[in-house]
C-alpha cells in the first residue's frame, strides 16, 4: 500500500507540472459560471455586527485570454454577482413587550420580542486577474466596487478586493474559494 500511494504522490507529474511560464497553456472559455455558498466571517459594513450565511453566483467573461504579462500564462476577465447573506442579530432593537415605570414618569423596556436579523444583498463588480500555475490550480484578484442593499435601501463600498484560488478536477470543473471582504465563499466553478 505504501508503494501505491508512493507512486500515486510522485508519478503524476502532469497533474503537478507548472504551466505559470506557458502562455495559454490552459483550457479554452469564454465564460465561467460559479454558484457558492457565503460565510460572512467579517462585520458587514454598517449595523449589524457578527457573522452570516448565504448563498451567492458570481458570472466571469473573460475580456484578455493573455493577460497583462504575456510571458506568463495569465488572463483577465470582469466578475460581476449577486450574494445574499443573512445576518440573524442585525436589528437594533425588537418589540418591546413589557415596560417598568422609571423616574420622572418615564418608561424603560424590560424585556423584547428580539428582531429577526439583517439581509444584506451584494452586487460585486470587479475585474478578474487569473494566474494558472499548474494543470490542476489557479489563482486570481479581484480589485472592484462593492454595491450592496440592507435595510430596504442602496449603499456603496468605493473598494473592495477578493482574492481565491481554484482546484480543476477537470478543463470545465473546479472547486472555488475566495476570501475578501466582507465575505468568504466556497463553490464550484463552470467553464463554459
Amino acid at each position: 500500500m505504501g508503494l501505491t500511494l508512493g507512486s500515486w504522490l510522485f508519478c503524476s507529474p502532469a497533474a503537478a507540472q507548472s504551466t505559470i511560464k506557458h502562455p495559454g497553456q490552459r483550457a479554452q472559455y469564454s465564460f465561467e459560471a460559479e454558484p457558492h455558498g457565503l460565510l460572512g466571517a467579517f462585520d458587514p459594513p454598517g449595523w449589524p455586527r457578527g457573522t452570516g450565511l448565504g448563498v451567492g453566483f458570481r458570472g466571469t467573461v473573460e475580456i484578455v485570454r493573455n493577460g497583462f504579462v504575456k510571458t506568463i500564462n495569465n488572463s483577465v476577465g470582469i466578475t460581476f454577482g449577486f450574494d445574499w447573506v443573512h445576518y440573524p442579530y442585525g436589528e437594533l432593537s425588537g418589540v418591546c413587550t413589557r415596560f417598568t415605570s422609571g423616574p420622572n414618569g418615564t418608561l424603560i423596556c424590560t424585556e423584547v420580542n428580539g428582531g429577526s436579523g439583517r439581509d444584506f444583498f451584494y452586487l460585486p463588480v470587479a475585474l478578474q486577474w487569473n494566474f494558472w500555475l499548474a494543470r490542476r490550480w489557479s489563482v486570481f484578484g479581484e480589485p472592484g466596487l462593492l454595491p450592496y442593499f440592507h435595510g430596504g435601501r442602496l449603499d456603496f463600498s468605493p473598494i473592495a478586493f477578493y482574492a481565491g484560488g481554484r482546484y480543476h478536477f477537470s478543463d470545465s470543473v473546479a472547486l472555488t474559494m475566495r476570501i475578501g471582504y466582507p465575505t468568504l465563499s466556497l463553490g464550484a466553478s463552470f467553464f463554459l
